[in-house]
């Protein structure tokens, strides 16, 4: 007789919907990655460079490193990490608009999948005559072992990602994995556990810090945006807003003009 459990295994196969069909690779300006196939991206509207403030030397060497990769040149895996909010993940966005609006034949695939699945996504792009900057956003782990399959795909592995593609990952931790004193109170070696937590992060040979804004800076952001959609610009409204949610960053610059906006009967 059969097993119970391999027959309730084959009826939830049966009933599981096909994979979704993938899209075109060579088309598309960014796609989502699920598991099983891409899927286009329904709208890619990346801010336009000029008005990502405060992080030009970041920008400047990101945007360098991914026409790189477009042209076909050697191109650095990166790492984006610092404070939330400061513009990591926008910036990632815009720097691969920005070379696609140069005809660069370069495209963001954004992975929301669990990270097991990249060498599937990595089979998929390799044929592809295109580049492809994979993003991971805000990764972070609990512990080494848990970085570890991720070390093999960057560098070393069987598995390791093909020549059209590099990995961006932003991270709020600049070594991906938390520090803590007790990590060297139970090795034998304590040298060798602070290396296998950091060993990770040194496989992005790209690594770019992105800090906490002071005022000044937070109010040129704000500016910028205000200017870009014709909104009235107040420095001491935009300053207590961001007192108020005890933050200024980027995103809370881009909240507040969100509000702004809609206060002022404006669409974005």
């Amino acid at each position: 007789m059969t097993d119970p459990l391999i027959r309730i295994a084959d009826a939830l196969d049966r009933l599981a919907p096909p994979p979704p069909d993938s899209a075109d690779p060579g088309t598309h300006p960014a796609y989502l990655w699920h598991g099983r196939a891409l899927v286009a991206a329904r709208a890619f509207r990346p801010l336009p460079l000029e008005l990502l403030h405060g992080v030009d030397r970041q920008r400047e060497i990101l945007q360098a490193n991914v026409e790189r990769l477009a042209d076909g040149h050697a191109a650095q895996d990166a790492l984006l990490w610092g404070a939330r909010g400061t513009g990591k993940s926008a910036l990632v966005k815009s720097v691969i608009g920005a070379a696609q609006a140069a005809g660069k034949r370069v495209a963001l695939v954004e992975v929301v999948a669990p990270l097991d699945t990249l060498p599937a996504l990595f089979d998929a792009l390799a044929p592809v005559s295109r580049a492809f900057a994979v993003f991971i956003d805000d990764l972070g782990f609990e512990a080494a072992s848990e970085g570890r399959a991720l070390r093999s795909l960057l560098e070393g592995g069987a598995d390791a990602r093909p020549d059209n593609v590099r990995l961006i990952v932003t991270a709020n931790r600049r070594h991906l994995i938390p520090r803590d004193l007790s990590e060297q109170e139970s090795a034998i070696n304590p040298r060798d556990s602070i290396d296998d937590n950091l060993a990770l992060a040194d496989r992005f040979g790209l690594s770019l810090g992105f800090h906490a804004l002071d005022q000044d800076g937070y109010l040129d952001i704000v500016r910028g945006y205000a200017e870009a959609h014709d909104l009235p610009f107040d420095s001491e409204e935009a300053v207590n807003w961001a007192t108020r949610r005890g933050s200024r960053s980027g995103r809370v610059a881009w909240q507040y003009i969100v509000d702004l906006a809609g206060r002022s009967g404006k669409s974005l």
